[in-house]
């Protein structure tokens, strides 16, 4: 069961109408890294534990729930930005600045641009986000992992977290806006909060390596090919000592594939 809250779970705030940045925040709306992907990701994730894990449940509806939450900021602060479009003129000159750039030469004109490069923003969504990441592609189900192993799912999970995380990143080198930095800023570190309780989750899963039931071969497991042709193949943790198996078991190191290996 749903009960909306009125209240937004941190107050969006936005001083100016800046349609680019709006575009840009598409993608955390409907992008493949954004907060509904993450919500439907974890909801899709989670039915299939309700009976064998419930504490893992829990865990995975209470994020997905936050990640809606999230949702409804990043479209209010979108539709915040686009203040003018989605409202009458005499009300857009009391909010925003942009009557004084139309009364320049160019003004118009760059307004125009501004919103041209979303033009949905003007023809279909009446000044409000659009299920569309930031170049106008459409929101899919294709963006949803969801294997039913629960160490599978929480590596997937951890990746989503990471994603999101960089993309507020980014998105924060492109607004001087205190407002809505503020806001991306708690966006950004609640997908940090949400990596710390799936890789919690994940230690405590009672083996988690490797993904799934199945154990692999081990005549073939700890066995490092060197694909590269000539100099420079660089030797690391990754291809030589210790793996990440129980002690005694180091890399296998292939230096020359395909004089050493064929014919195995």
């Amino acid at each position: 069961m749903f009960i909306h809250n009125k209240d937004l779970q941190f107050e969006v705030r936005v001083e100016k109408p800046d349609p680019r940045f709006a575009t840009l925040l598409q993608e955390q709306f409907g992008g493949a890294n954004g907060e509904l992907k993450a919500a439907m990701q974890y909801f899709t994730q989670a039915f299939v534990l309700r009976g064998k894990n419930p504490p893992m449940y829990d865990l995975f509806m209470d994020i997905a729930t936050e990640e809606l939450s999230h949702l409804e900021m990043v479209g209010s602060m979108i539709t915040m930005l686009l203040d003018g479009l989605n409202d009458d003129l005499k009300a857009a000159t009391e909010k925003c600045d942009w009557m004084p750039a139309v009364a320049s030469n160019d003004g118009r004109d760059q307004i125009i641009h501004s919103v041209a490069v979303n033009p949905l923003f003007m023809s279909l969504t009446g000044g409000g986000p659009d299920v569309r990441d930031s170049a106008g592609v459409p929101w899919s189900g294709t963006f949803v992992n969801s294997n039913g192993d629960p160490s599978v799912d929480l590596r997937s999970n951890l990746a989503a977290e990471s994603r999101a995380k960089i993309v507020y990143e980014y998105l924060k080198q492109f607004t001087d806006d205190p407002g809505v930095q503020d806001t991306l800023t708690f966006l950004m570190t609640r997908e940090v909060t949400h990596y710390q309780q799936f890789t919690a989750a994940f230690n405590e899963l009672p083996v988690n390596f490797p993904p799934g039931v199945l154990a692999g071969d081990q005549r073939f497991q700890n066995v490092a090919f060197n694909m590269s042709n000539g100099e420079g193949s660089v030797r690391g943790p990754w291809n030589e000592g210790q793996g990440p198996w129980p002690d005694g078991m180091q890399w296998q190191y292939v230096e020359k594939p395909t004089e050493q290996w064929f014919g195995h």
